[in-house]
């Protein structure tokens, strides 16, 4: 079945992608159903008339689809009161499943595909993680540089990039699928986040936000306005509750 990307306003919640019966709890799904993000706000196809993102056969891990994103024009610039940034994905609010936000530490592990060529000052961002149930959220980001490099953002706080260790040797390899892991604690006395990618320690910072809940995310297409043209696909993601431990 075709995943059709609508904005979805019912709240009804994932069944096949959320296991509550006993400890960690854990989400996950490897995109091959529409019904993992019931419930949850999914950005519109033709974004801006230059982004879109849906199932995919063309690229993939596991099973029958991963969740492809891609560009097709470049936006105006972004403004203090507009953001043009392109976008192309669902969103995973965990505070409207059943058990609520997850309780952090917990760790995230996917899978990516990218195609895309970044100029000077541009960027890619492979993970968006909040702590808020607001739809102006408070994240950190898993960005990559026009360099190369999958780094953290906003760290320790907002608008911040001052990381603990950020590797300056291993670069992220285009046109092939690469395992991201994350783990995440928002606190803000206590707070960190780690990057692995392909099971190397790539990025690491404290973290001086949040109340130790992890509320929502989204994974897939995110990029900034003056990217022109480029491909994203996603495959099986996991987010596990580490904070019972």
């Amino acid at each position: 079945m075709r995943m059709v990307l609508l904005l979805i306003t019912v709240f009804l919640f994932p069944i096949a992608a959320f296991a509550q019966s006993s400890s960690p709890r854990i989400y996950q799904t490897s995109f091959e159903s529409i019904d993992d993000f019931k419930g949850f706000y999914i950005v519109p196809q033709d974004h801006k008339n230059t982004a879109s993102h849906d199932q995919s056969r063309e690229r993939v891990r596991s099973g029958k689809f991963s969740h492809k994103g891609w560009v097709t024009g470049v936006n105006p610039p972004s403004s203090s009161f507009v953001n043009n940034n392109h976008r192309g994905y669902p969103t995973i609010q965990l505070y409207k499943l059943p058990g609520g936000a997850f309780k952090t530490p917990a760790k995230i592990e996917f899978w990516v595909w990218l195609d895309m060529k970044l100029d000077k000052g541009e960027w890619f961002s492979f993970a968006t993680i909040d702590h808020t149930r607001r739809n102006t959220w408070d994240p950190v980001l898993v960005n990559l540089s026009d360099d190369g490099f999958v780094h953290l953002m906003h760290v320790p706080k907002n608008g911040q990039s001052k990381r603990s260790f950020q590797t300056s040797s291993i670069k992220f390899p285009m046109r092939k699928w690469v395992k991201l892991s994350i783990e995440i604690h928002f606190d803000k006395k206590n707070g960190y986040a780690k990057v692995w990618q392909n099971g190397k320690l790539v990025s690491s910072a404290q973290v001086k936000t949040g109340n130790g809940l992890f509320t929502q995310a989204h994974f897939g297409l995110y990029a900034p306005p003056s990217v022109s043209s480029g491909v994203i696909y996603n495959d099986d993601l996991k987010i596990t509750e580490l904070g019972t431990r």
